[in-house]
């Protein structure tokens, strides 16, 4: 690609993104354990303040011991300082707040693969493959960086990932759970209402570890389910000469090397392929966001990603595109918005 056309790529892609991402903030997703969704969160949130409570409780009683100790200008007894601070107060304080916390948090550790709907995330290098089973054929229907689920039913999430130690966490919903190389842990999820929530990986795994984030979104089951029909499908017959041409773009250029587009890239280069290396891409359009929570799905962020990915995720394993001109990038962008 020469100069002027790496100019007009980036020029292109700049113009497109600028509009969806004007007052997208505003209505972020929030990513908060003080504002709890779930059982799990609610009960973690409690034990968090108990804990605050607890800890101002044994603070004031040494800043009274404290004082007392200034104002009497000698020194307190051994006994007394036995008895108090070293029997009485670990036997009523510390006692009652380790037993009322290994009580309460007994069913944190409990999850059960036997609720009716699994889910598989594995961690990469740095987004989240997602599989669902399709009720209807049993196929897995795979995606990424977006978990959706139904409200108020719980959800069992089987972790684990595929390099390095990384560590779920959607701190509205419940609590981390590390996903270690080689095993597979389990944690059961279930949102009260209907929403969308942040979460983030909360291990240090790489360069790109702060831009590792994913999205949970409860929706009714009625939603749910015609969602989930959705997402079993292939992707659709481009419905414009533009669409078409988008299509082309990205099985010349090999993306579907390292993608998935179920539908589109059946037999597209085999030969040497691994499609796991990047997210499967049938139903992109539909997701919330792109490169693990980075930019809102649009026409215009495609295009910039696909442009210069290094430039919004310095590491990304995801090479910059070579030799598209500015029509080619545009028609590819909005192919890929189009997979809903």
């Amino acid at each position: 690609m020469t100069a002027a056309q790496v100019t007009a790529v980036r020029t292109t892609a700049a113009s497109l993104a600028v509009p969806p991402l004007a007052g997208h903030a505003a209505r972020a997703p929030q990513q908060s354990a003080l504002d709890p969704a779930g059982p799990d969160a609610a009960l973690i949130d409690q034990l968090g303040w108990t804990m605050t409570v607890g800890a101002f409780v044994i603070l004031a009683g040494v800043m009274y011991l404290v004082v007392r100790a200034l104002r009497a200008r000698g020194t307190v007894g051994s006994r007394a300082w036995i008895v108090g601070g070293g029997l009485l107060l670990p036997l009523v304080v510390l006692t009652a707040l380790l037993a009322w916390s290994l009580a309460s948090t007994a069913s944190l550790s409990r999850p059960s693969s036997l609720t009716p709907l699994r889910v598989a995330v594995t961690a990469k290098m740095w987004w989240w493959e997602v599989r669902y089973i399709d009720p209807a054929t049993g196929r897995d229907v795979v995606l990424a960086n977006e978990i959706r689920i139904p409200a108020g039913r719980p959800v069992y999430l089987a972790l684990t990932t595929s390099d390095v130690i990384h560590s779920f966490w959607v701190p509205a919903l419940a609590g981390k759970v590390d996903m270690v190389p080689g095993r597979v842990h389990g944690l059961t999820l279930r949102a009260d209402r209907p929403g969308t929530w942040r979460g983030q990986c909360a291990e240090f795994c790489g360069t790109q570890h702060a831009k590792m984030a994913l999205h949970v979104v409860a929706q009714p089951q009625g939603e749910f389910d015609a969602w989930l029909a959705g997402q079993a499908r292939p992707a659709a017959a481009p419905a414009s000469a533009q669409l078409a041409r988008g299509r082309q773009a990205f099985l010349e250029r090999r993306c579907a090397a390292c993608h998935v587009v179920r539908g589109v890239t059946e037999g597209a280069g085999e030969a040497g392929r691994d499609a796991s290396a990047g997210p499967d891409l049938t139903h992109v359009g539909s997701r919330l966001y792109l490169a693990a929570g980075t930019l809102p799905v649009h026409q215009g962020t495609l295009a910039g990603w696909i442009a210069d990915p290094q430039s919004l995720k310095p590491g990304v394993r995801m090479p910059a595109a070579s030799g598209l001109e500015g029509a080619e990038l545009r028609a590819l962008a909005a192919w890929l918005e189009s997979l809903k």
